[in-house]
């Protein structure tokens, strides 16, 4: 370090601050990814896509195509066509209830569970800062949504491969594509269901600022999600339902047309974002200025 750096005590400042960010973001991760409640979470995930694959090779039985009832994404009846559509309707099946209600548990326990078991006030003596430190649990919990995806893709893709037979791939529009390029549409569409969990993450995250309780703030972030589903289903409040979160997250089904429909993707990624913004500084404006008292 030269004299300089030393003198104005730049050099001592900066390398050890974006180390601690990082140690502080690790450690994070590390904690959310090997609690015994996030393992259970990730497991119920995984196991979806099993039972959904052994009912439709009972279903089946000889391997020939499944009925479809015409609601919903058409994957179902191409499951035992070809294993990769496991993929697409173990997604189709996790993200309306089971992903994000992990999502929430996990955001929701972000900063209250911290508080309730006294913890975050030890958190806070060390030079990270409030704001580095939200920003820290809600990076943690954008890994946990993207992990709580690859969770359900691995796990269908794994059992389509073992149950079912693959090969070329026909899209709902009637195209036919190749394996591969279905693959790399599969690894498309989990990164666009990741990211539809952006906006119930920082739900949650908010949430989690306003009380010290982590049950509370759990149950609270579920009841949400439970609520805007059940809005979502009301013709009569059809003006109001382009701005709730879950509204658009079917729309990953429009990346297996081809064309692909790219308006209903950018409104749900427009508006996750927009949730991300609003319901994130909500949460950085609560924690900055709540008094910590345990």
């Amino acid at each position: 370090m030269s004299r300089a750096e030393v003198a104005d005590g730049r050099g001592a400042r900066t390398a050890p601050s974006a180390l601690w960010q990082l140690s502080l973001f690790r450690s994070e991760v590390t904690t959310v990814l090997r609690r015994w409640r996030t393992l259970a979470l990730l497991g119920v995930l995984a196991a979806v896509p099993v039972l959904v694959g052994i009912a439709v090779k009972m279903e089946t039985g000889d391997g020939g195509p499944s009925g479809g009832d015409g609601h919903g994404p058409a994957f179902i009846s191409q499951i035992s066509n070809n294993g990769l559509f496991l993929v697409f309707a173990s997604l189709a099946a996790t993200l309306p209830f089971f992903l994000p209600m992990a999502v929430g548990v996990v955001a929701g326990d972000a900063v209250a569970g911290e508080a309730g078991s006294g913890t975050l006030r030890y958190l806070l003596v060390a030079p990270a800062g409030r704001t580095r430190l939200l920003l820290a649990k809600y990076a943690s919990t954008l890994v946990f949504c993207l992990t709580a995806t690859l969770v359900v893709a691995v796990s269908a893709l794994t059992v389509g491969l073992l149950l079912f037979p693959v090969g070329d791939v026909t899209l709902i529009s009637g195209t036919q594509i190749s394996f591969g390029e279905g693959l790399l549409r599969a690894v498309a569409i989990a990164g666009v269901v990741a990211a539809s969990l952006v906006g119930v993450a920082a739900v949650g995250l908010f949430v989690s600022t306003l009380t010290n309780s982590g049950i509370a703030a759990m149950a609270t972030t579920v009841g949400l999600l439970i609520t805007a589903q059940i809005l979502d289903q009301f013709p009569q409040l059809h003006a109001v339902q382009p701005y709730l979160f879950p509204h658009y997250w079917l729309s990953f089904a429009d990346l297996l047309r081809e064309p692909v429909y790219w308006e209903p993707l950018q409104r749900n990624l427009g508006l996750q974002a927009l949730y991300a913004a609003v319901f994130g500084s909500a949460a950085w404006a609560r924690f900055t200025t709540k008094d910590i008292t345990v």
